[in-house]
């Protein structure tokens, strides 16, 4: 595995980073889903869910902490996560980093961040949702989540997520 030796930062994302998040999310989508999705789905996520309007959404009313990964000060990924109703269960809703910085360890730089931020919090369970299709799956597979169940979410415009939920316990 390549590591990356310069300088690394990671911070909580805020609303002056959403034209940052959704740059990320241009570049790092169609690499990611060009092969899983249609062009037409495609598309619609990536405004369902990076354009300004619905990044701040998340971050404002659905209280989603993001978090970004940065090398002298460039963006090279980002994470999102919140609360859930079921106590000590947090979701992770996002885990992106570029294609060209993928494999050196920046994911698992950006769910250590996640563990730490939400330990302080009472958080015993992380969960994800991802794609069944993507190879994603393996990276959180070899860090330890599990597969706990599909299901499939409409979105609109007669389109689905067909995913897995995976779960992992916080590392002490």
């Amino acid at each position: 595995m390549n590591k990356i030796y310069e300088p690394l930062s990671v911070r909580p994302g805020d609303l002056d980073d959403i034209n940052t998040i959704g740059f990320l999310a241009q570049q790092v989508w169609p690499e990611t889903y060009g092969s899983i999705l249609s062009s037409g789905q495609l598309a619609y996520m990536l405004q369902l869910f990076y354009s300004p309007a619905a990044l701040r959404r998340q971050m404002v009313d659905d209280k989603q902490q993001f978090i970004l990964i940065e090398q002298e000060q460039e963006a090279l990924g980002f994470a999102a996560y919140s609360v859930t109703e079921e106590p000590g269960v947090f979701k992770l809703h996002k885990l992106y980093v570029l294609p060209g910085q993928q494999g050196k360890g920046l994911g698992r730089l950006l769910l250590q961040s996640v563990f730490d931020a939400i330990r302080p919090e009472g958080g015993k369970t992380l969960r994800l949702n991802v794609n069944r299709y993507n190879k994603a799956r393996r990276f959180y597979e070899r860090i330890g989540f599990a597969v706990v169940r599909e299901e499939d979410i409409e979105i609109g415009e007669g389109y689905f997520m067909n995913d897995f939920v995976m779960e992992i316990p916080v590392p002490e």
